[in-house]
């Protein structure tokens, strides 16, 4: 149970109350960066890096916040942060901002989390991680432009992207299941 001695212990440095919170918090941790990794390897080293953050920025957690949202918020920023080195060691994908977004049917609402976040995990590390910033977190296209230092435009064509990528995955998934079922029989 997090407590306020378990925080001043980690302040402090103290390896036992920083293992204590890793232990805690682990899991909570883990479900938000596997939204942003590619792959489990990659989440466990988002993970690993938000971890260090808050064991170094935790004497400035305000203790009138909640500690989930605070946390989060380190994993997200880790998540954007591994974003952003990735762009500069990648070419980015073309990008065309005219596209508007015109996905009204919710056909990802019928998967499973862990189906959904496999077919996440494989989109491009750009179209990832506006989608989750959007659809999962919750921000508007304002907010992901300048967090990413993207246009507003190609936050938007993102997202679009990501959907139409996501649905063309899904149909191939809904086709190998029936396939599977098909055999089955």
């Amino acid at each position: 149970m997090l407590t306020p001695e378990l925080i001043n212990g980690c302040i402090k440095k103290d390896r036992k109350s920083q293992k204590e919170l890793y232990r805690l918090y682990y899991g909570y941790a883990m479900r938000i960066c596997l939204r942003y990794a590619k792959n489990k390897d990659e989440a466990i080293e988002l993970v690993n890096d938000g971890f260090m953050k808050v064991f170094t920025n935790l004497q400035r957690y305000d203790k009138e916040r909640s500690f989930n949202a605070w946390i989060s918020t380190i994993m997200i920023n880790t998540s954007i942060d591994h974003y952003r080195n990735r762009i500069k060691q990648m070419e980015m994908e073309e990008l065309n901002a005219k596209h508007e977004l015109e996905d009204r049917e919710n056909i990802l609402s019928h998967l499973h989390y862990e189906d959904l976040i496999r077919l996440v995990q494989k989109l491009s590390y750009a179209y990832r991680t506006v989608f989750n910033l959007f659809a999962i977190d919750g921000y508007s296209h304002e907010e992901i432009a300048e967090m990413l230092s993207i246009s507003v435009g190609t936050s938007k064509s993102n997202l679009f992207k990501a959907r139409e990528n996501l649905k063309k995955m899904l149909a191939e998934t809904l086709v190998t299941d029936q396939q599977q079922m098909s055999y089955q029989k």
